[in-house]
């Protein structure tokens, strides 16, 4: 009995160091299973925070990775530098192309500055901001702070406004360029709560992307606006001078009229085509404010627009709207000044018009031109005359054209060569500016002649 005793006791002993080995073999591949998933899933020192990109919909990026896209931030890859930090071009598997904007190590003041300045960001998209595709965050307080953008190709407004690399713009271009500006800092001022001023809206921050489509860019010095019942955020001075708005400055007082006084000095600039403080010789510090608004007041818009537009069609009375909304915008007491979506709006409506052409056609057949897009050819209605059934249309290879006059009351232009039409267009050569008289141009075309008759007066 002892003896079978005795075995049974082996046998349980033996059944129960198994399953001991057994607990602690499965143990020990838990726990380096765990620290290996562990390893694999942590973030790295230089990402640690509160930031989670994934909860905002951006990419965060280990720093080699933009280190080896920008080959170690070199010269090279640098488009734009700034009080801020420096704009580089970054190329990623090849291909793709972003903007990588490196933060000076005194740009922010703590971390959560920086973090808060991406919840922010995160927040806003709209076809007319720079999109922010995801950041890098190093720990500490020197640790790098980067943060990376979709990259537009086509530069920056500023780079059109001074013609560099031979780059120009017609008056639709800078109308175009105008709208979605305008659009996308409305999208900052009503599309989020509480509203985002820019602080910082002047022609290098604002990028052209394609079809001259514009982007506002650079939001280093975003700020939250007033919430409820405010009427106005307190804040330090921030921004360029020239773009300044006066009533911020002497105030402190920030409101999102801060940003509309900037775009109205860069509509001035679309016009003009000058500088935003200019130093001549009998004007010192001659801002271009002071220099444009006795000539929109007045309506004489050749006297001030860029001498480019004159050397082809422009459409002036547009560019006269645009001037005069210009100087709405940059009224001294910021509540006169409209909102940015009733700026874009009115823009909108004004280019529709000057490119909307209204023919009327008579009882007696014969065609009347109402209405004519081409504000080139002064601020005065001009009336034109009707033509008989005998003299309104002429035929040219079986195909039937209407003939009408077109009647030019005074010609005031800074170039000595402006071209009327578009396509195939009657060139008027003449060192005066005052021309009168009548011109004739014919055409012929198999056995049929085309007269188009022009008065000049």
């Amino acid at each position: 009995m002892n003896q079978g005793f005795f075995q049974s006791q082996q046998h349980i002993w033996a059944v129960v160091s198994a399953a001991i080995l057994i607990v602690l073999f499965g143990c020990s591949i838990f726990f380096c299973f765990k620290r290996k998933l562990y390893a694999c899933f942590r973030l790295p020192e230089n990402q640690k925070g509160t930031l989670k990109a994934e909860q905002m919909m951006l990419k965060r990026y280990q720093l080699e990775q933009l280190q080896k896209a920008t080959n170690n931030f070199s010269e090279d890859c640098l488009v734009g530098s700034g009080a801020f930090g420096n704009v580089y071009k970054g190329t990623f598997d090849g291909e793709e192309s972003l903007a990588i904007k490196k933060a000076h190590t005194e740009s922010y003041t703590s971390t959560e500055e920086f973090e808060n300045e991406i919840r922010l960001l995160s927040k806003v998209k709209h076809r007319n901001l720079v999109s922010l595709v995801g950041f890098c965050q190093e720990a500490g307080p020197k640790g790098a702070k980067i943060l990376v953008y979709e990259y537009v190709p086509n530069g920056s407004l500023l780079d059109y406004i001074m013609g560099r690399g031979g780059r120009g713009l017609t008056w639709r271009h800078r109308v175009t360029i105008a709208i979605g500006a305008a659009k996308g800092i409305a999208h900052l001022h009503e599309g989020s709560k509480p509203s985002i001023i820019h602080r910082d809206i002047k022609p290098s921050n604002i990028l052209v992307g394609e079809n001259f489509e514009a982007k506002v860019s650079d939001f280093g010095l975003v700020k939250s606006g007033p919430s409820g019942d405010q009427s106005h955020v307190s804040s330090q001075i921030k921004g360029t001078p020239g773009y300044l708005d006066p009533a911020y400055c002497s105030s402190l007082h920030l409101t999102s009229f801060t940003d509309v006084y900037s775009y109205g000095v860069i509509l001035l600039q679309l016009v003009a085509a000058r500088p935003v403080v200019e130093n001549s010789r009998g004007h010192p510090n001659f801002h271009i404010i002071d220099w444009a608004r006795p000539s929109l007041e007045r309506g004489s818009i050749d006297e001030i627009i860029d001498a480019n537009l004159l050397m082809e069609h422009c459409n002036m009375e547009m560019m006269l709207k645009m001037g005069q909304l210009g100087l709405k915008c940059v009224v001294k007491v910021p509540r006169e000044r409209p909102k940015m979506t009733q700026v874009w709006q009115e823009l909108e409506a004004a280019l529709f018009s000057a490119e909307t052409i209204i023919y009327k056609q008579p009882s007696n057949g014969s065609l009347q031109l109402a209405s004519l897009s081409s504000g080139s050819m002064g601020r005065r209605n001009h009336q034109p005359k009707q033509l008989d059934d005998s003299q309104s249309s002429v035929s040219i290879d079986g195909i039937r054209l209407q003939r009408f006059h077109l009647d030019i009351d005074r010609l005031s232009f800074g170039s000595a060569n402006l071209r009327c039409l578009d396509a195939y267009s009657i060139s008027i050569e003449d060192d005066s500016y005052d021309l009168t008289g009548t011109s004739e141009e014919t055409t012929t075309s198999g056995n049929e002649e085309f007269r188009l008759t022009y008065n000049i007066s």
